[in-house]
């Protein structure tokens, strides 16, 4: 399956492997890991946050856990974040809410990367499109996304 996402993969010299399954309305990360037989802690999560002044962001994070919005704004230094509605997601990425990847988005936005992601084996994340993930290696990702690395996961 071609997306933008698998695009800038190629074009980032990434070694990956696609993975797709039947996409659930609502599943989630808990659908999808079962799907693949891999554990929701090693499935990550794209999401579309705002600052206080509408400036769009990505945050990363394992599909087992929550972020913490006072945590990531407070380790990014704005006043204020919070998860966009699903039409305006779409609008910053260009992708169907559900099918959210870090990679090939319609522009170029910041991303919030949650560390301890840096420390799994391999990590499983959108590939643009609804019921289709892509493994690679932590490495790949900071290499080719440069985020900020925070600690927001909520306990």
């Amino acid at each position: 399956m071609k997306t933008p996402a698998t695009e800038r993969l190629d074009a980032e010299h990434v070694a990956y492997q696609t993975h797709q399954f039947q996409y659930v309305e609502g599943g989630g990360t808990k659908h999808s890991s079962q799907r693949l037989g891999v554990d929701e802690h090693q499935v990550v999560k794209t999401l579309v946050f705002e600052d206080e002044h509408q400036q769009p962001l990505l945050v990363l994070m394992h599909g087992d856990q929550r972020v913490s919005t006072k945590q990531l704004a407070r380790q990014l230094g704005k006043k204020t974040v919070a998860a966009c509605a699903p039409s305006v997601a779409q609008r910053h990425t260009g992708y169907l809410v559900g099918g959210t990847s870090p990679f090939g988005t319609k522009k170029a936005l910041p991303v919030a990367c949650e560390r301890s992601i840096t420390g799994l084996e391999r990590l499983f994340i959108n590939g643009g499109g609804r019921g289709f993930l892509v493994s690679m290696t932590p490495a790949d990702l900071v290499r080719v996304l440069t985020p900020t690395l925070v600690d927001c996961a909520a306990e």
